[in-house]
């Protein structure tokens, strides 16, 4: 297949060009241009890759490297958790997907031949936080601020059935691998300073970013893969059993908690990403057949550790 992939900087993103190549496939990266300040992708590391520089929320020539690509997967967005949710922040958050999947919907319609599938990411922040409630992909959604998010970010995925391609949506939640939220608990545990954050009750619903690679190529490859499912694994566990799981792999305890003040005084309004959970289940994904490699926390924190 021929495969258009955006947010291909990220820590998705990087891991899933590799995949894509070394499963034979022809890669198109769109990145966005250096006058935004935005990394480039490292071209060196990935000779045999396109390099289509973009302007996500705005159309353009760039629409043009959509056709004749078999199939996109679109994983821009900025960043949830890193600054305060300002106004001005929450509304490049909503933009960077909402308006960013709209343009990809558009150079989908437009292309001639079309991709013939969208895999789109979404987020479990679809459904609300709970620590009691259990969700699954026909869950109603939930009514915070990352809820509305991922209701318009979805919403405008679906503009693009209207085309006749089909479309994957993957609700992911927290992607465990050497990066993203592992590698910024990693640092006190070896200190011997790590431990829960908050109250350590809230859940934490995760999936190994090897079985999201797999989920996303199955959702490439297999024309019977179409609709919403949870990429998350089976076996959600709380932010208590997570740190104290992932202090035994380290062979290091878990006990300094990291109260909740302390990050509302850092992020404010976009602490609720750590201190509020929720109990996902791919219930979906996992009756459409997909096997996981890791499907408990233990297996995956050891195969993350390996990779350091």
């Amino acid at each position: 297949m021929k495969v258009a992939v955006t947010g291909a900087t990220g820590f998705v993103g990087t891991r899933l060009v590799e995949r894509l190549q070394q499963e034979g496939h022809q890669v198109v990266v769109l990145t966005r241009s250096k006058v935004h300040g935005d990394r480039v992708f490292p071209k060196a590391a990935f000779p045999n890759v396109e390099v289509v520089e973009y302007t996500p929320l705005q159309s353009g020539e760039w629409q043009r490297a959509i056709a004749g690509c078999d199939g996109v997967v679109n994983l821009a967005g900025a960043p949830i958790a890193e600054e305060r949710w300002t106004p001005e922040r929450k509304q490049v958050i909503l933009d960077s997907r909402q308006i960013g999947t709209q343009k990809i919907v558009e150079a989908i319609v437009q292309a001639n031949p079309k991709p013939s599938v969208l895999v789109n990411s979404s987020a479990i922040g679809y459904y609300g936080t709970s620590e009691t409630a259990t969700f699954e992909e026909s869950s109603p959604a939930g009514d915070d601020f990352l809820a509305e998010v991922c209701q318009k970010w979805e919403a405008a995925a679906q503009e693009v059935t209207q085309s006749g391609t089909r479309l994957v949506i993957l609700r992911t939640g927290i992607v465990l691998g050497m990066g993203g939220a592992v590698a910024k608990m990693l640092p006190p545990f070896r200190l011997f300073a790590g431990g829960p954050l908050g109250t350590g009750r809230q859940w934490f619903s995760w999936i190994h970013r090897e079985d999201l690679m797999n989920l996303i190529l199955k959702a490439l490859t297999d024309p019977s893969f179409e609709g919403t499912f949870n990429a998350t694994a089976p076996n959600p566990v709380r932010m208590a059993e997570f740190c104290q799981t992932l202090g035994q792999v380290m062979h290091r305890p878990s006990w300094l908690p990291v109260p909740a003040f302390a990050l509302e005084a850092l992020l404010g309004d976009a602490a609720i990403v750590v201190l509020e959970g929720q109990r996902v289940l791919p219930k979906r994904t996992q009756a459409a057949g997909f096997q996981y490699q890791y499907d408990t926390v233990k297996p995956a924190l050891e195969a993350v550790l390996q990779e350091a």
